[in-house]
């Protein structure tokens, strides 16, 4: 039995409630931005969801695209190009003799340096090479005094049942919560937004592991390579999505818990109670049951517990409605199974026989009843592969060295790299935009300075404001964008607010800044020369604060700001991706409200807008120059566009705007 100095716990280790907002619930006294970004994502997931294989009417369509889907699923997991298979270097590091069979402890290297463990089963007397699982591990967290075991001993009734019944298999640990321990959660609490910039997702880690751990048991003896199967539950049951979608070599899968769509994750909130290994990167603005369909004809059984939280038992029932079409078109009905038991989000015997059931059925042709749920016989020392872990693994660090990105020694093609950063940054953008169509709904003057409060849609369901400054009596000769982060538009707010109050009553309640008239003081001053500046240059300065700032702007919670961020990546977008699209409408706005004026658009970007105005020149013409508050950071510095750091390095990305038009990288505006 464990040992009971062992702890087992479910992660993540942090939830929603941790700022008192249950699973997709608004915060208390929401912002105008809470309600916005709600609706907003409502609307995205069930774009998706109505889009999701709806146009997959025969078996002919299905197979056109399959090839195509399983390349984007690779892509998306991190994984195209295919790392290269190196070897193993798999290594056995102990056996554990029983009557009925033996444990060998084992471990080999993914990629070079990054160390998987795991325990494979082994049934004793077999006459021929048997069906062999490849059990994947949920996350439970064991360990004491500081040292891991990994999941595998949690997990370990598993792979008992199934080699005592005839069955090879080999349960693998996680890259959090192995004996080396690693990270899960890049984005959910690390602060590693630029996973989603580099295209990285735990969830490709895992999936890569699975795949060599196939290429290891394929090396043995004991197994039957034309007899794999593959479950595991939570966690594992979503690296079981996964690994039957990628490897045809999965010939029966059984993901338990593991799997559900988007209106769940988006709308109903679920992704606050996940980890990223549970996401791919969702570059194409796929719906989940597109995973699930790739199993097909395959036998797949999806099992699931009808009050389970965080895999809602009407999610998994959508799911498999969709999936259950694609299973029709191939007349395997009978190969797709779905088991809902009654409980929460637990690893129960309920569930675990119709996995055993379903695999004896379509590996060993046996329909018999199953006897005897197996008990854990192990401690965590016990299962332990390493006496002392390898001083040159990269497993801790292996999200920054995953995926392959760009390179300034390599030539920079500007036609592809547009293309490709349009397809794989930006492909969340709506796919048609109409005329803006901006509208005045405030004005007020000050000491000579006109201000206009213009409103437009960038998006439906995205209202956002231009406020337009020139001054009266004169013509402007250009016109300035100034795309605003939450600091700058503060700023400029607290500086021209009480002045301009009549016009700006909304944006000041929401700031909880006074409607005052300015003083003769600092305020004072810096209105002035802003208004001698504007008559002095002759110029119009538009102030733009694109969505999460401004009027806009979110419940200031991290973990609620975090889980709203991470909503946007499963929709195939970020924040900041929307936010160059809105950067891309205001100057279509601006346009629009001066027409038929030729004055040149100056576009000038806050310290923390540089990227996302940058990005906004690449694909938005005729802005003459563009000024910077600093230079194009690194992805880790920088906020996350989807796998920009794949496509472009800073300097180059940097480069590509200059190509469009003048650019000054300043210290300050």
């Amino acid at each position: 039995m464990v040992v009971a100095a062992l702890t087992m716990t479910s992660l993540p280790l942090t939830s929603a409630a941790a700022f008192q907002n249950p699973y997709g619930h608004l915060p208390t006294n929401a912002t105008a931005g809470d309600r916005m970004f709600a609706a907003y994502f409502q609307a995205e997931a069930r774009q998706r969801q109505a889009s999701c294989l709806t146009d997959v009417r025969t078996l002919e369509d299905w197979r056109a695209r399959q090839a195509r889907l399983r390349r984007q699923l690779a892509e998306m997991l991190g994984l195209e190009p295919e790392p290269p298979r190196t070897d193993l270097h798999a290594t056995i590091t102990g056996r554990l003799d029983q009557p009925e069979f033996i444990v060998e402890k084992l471990h080999f290297q993914s990629r070079p340096r990054l160390y998987v463990t795991g325990s494979l089963y082994l049934p004793k007397g077999l006459a021929k090479p048997a069906p062999t699982i490849l059990y994947l591990c949920g996350h439970a967290l064991v360990k004491t005094n500081g040292v891991s075991y990994g999941c595998k001993v949690a997990y370990q009734h598993h792979g008992i049942w199934f080699a005592r019944h005839g069955y090879v298999c080999l349960v693998l640990d996680t890259v959090e919560l192995g004996e080396i321990e690693g990270h899960h959660h890049g984005t959910y609490r690390e602060g590693r937004w630029w996973w989603n910039s580099r295209g990285y997702t735990s969830a490709g880690a895992e999936a890569w592991n699975a795949i060599r751990a196939l290429d290891y048991l394929e090396t043995r003896p004991e197994v039957d390579k034309t007899r794999f199967g593959v479950t595991g539950r939570s966690g594992g049951g979503a690296y079981s999505w996964w690994v039957a979608a990628l490897d045809p070599r999965i010939q029966v899968a059984c993901p338990v818990a593991g799997i559900t769509d988007l209106q769940n994750h988006v709308v109903d909130g679920t992704v606050e109670g996940h980890c990223d290994c549970m996401f791919m990167v969702n570059t194409y603005g796929w719906d989940y049951p597109e995973v699930a369909a790739l199993v097909a004809p395959r036998p797949l059984l999806i099992a699931n517990t009808d009050q389970d939280t965080i895999f809602p038992l009407d999610g998994v029932v959508r799911l498999q409605e969709k999936v259950r079409r694609i299973y029709e078109l191939y007349g395997a009905s009978a190969r797709l199974g779905l088991v809902i038991t009654t409980g929460p989000h637990h690893d129960t015997e309920e569930l675990q026989v119709p996995v055993f059931r379903w695999f004896n059925r379509f590996l060993q042709g046996d329909e018999r009843p199953v006897d005897g749920i197996a008990e854990p016989r192990f401690t965590g020392p016990e299962l332990k592969v390493f006496d002392r872990l390898p001083a040159d693994e990269i497993t801790r660090r292996c999200d920054a060295e995953f995926t392959r990105l760009a390179e300034d020694s390599r030539p920079l093609e500007p036609s592809r790299a547009l293309a490709e950063l349009r397809q794989k940054t930006f492909g969340g953008w709506p796919a048609a935009a109409g005329r803006v169509a901006p509208r005045v709904v405030a004005t007020a003057e000050h000491a000579g300075v006109r201000l206009a409060v213009l409103t437009f849609e960038s998006q439906a369901g995205v209202p956002l404001r231009l406020y337009v400054a020139q001054p009266t009596g004169t013509t402007p000769t250009a016109a300035e964008l100034v795309v605003a982060d939450p600091t700058e538009w503060r700023r400029r707010l607290a500086l021209a607010g009480p002045a301009f109050a009549p016009a700006l009553t909304d944006e000041l309640a929401a700031a909880g800044l006074a409607t005052n008239p300015p003083s003769a003081e600092e305020p004072a001053a810096g209105l002035a020369a802003w208004g001698q500046r504007l008559r002095d240059e002759r110029l119009m300065s538009i102030t733009f604060a694109p969505r999460g700032v401004g009027l806009t702007a979110l419940t200031p919670a991290e973990p609620y700001q975090t889980q709203v961020r991470r909503r946007f990546m499963l929709l195939g977008q970020t924040l900041a991706g929307m936010q160059v699209w809105d950067v891309r409408r205001a100057v279509q706005a601006v346009r629009d409200w001066t027409a038929p004026d030729t004055r040149p658009l100056h576009l000038r970007a806050s310290r923390e807008m540089s990227e996302v105005a940058a990005f906004a020149v690449l694909f938005e013409p005729g802005i003459a120059t563009l000024t910077l508050a600093g230079p194009v950071r690194a992805d880790q510095q920088a906020p996350d566009f989807l796998n920009w750091s794949r496509i472009v390095t800073p300097d180059q990305l940097l480069s590509l705007a200059q190509g469009r038009c003048a650019v000054t990288v300043a210290e300050s505006h």
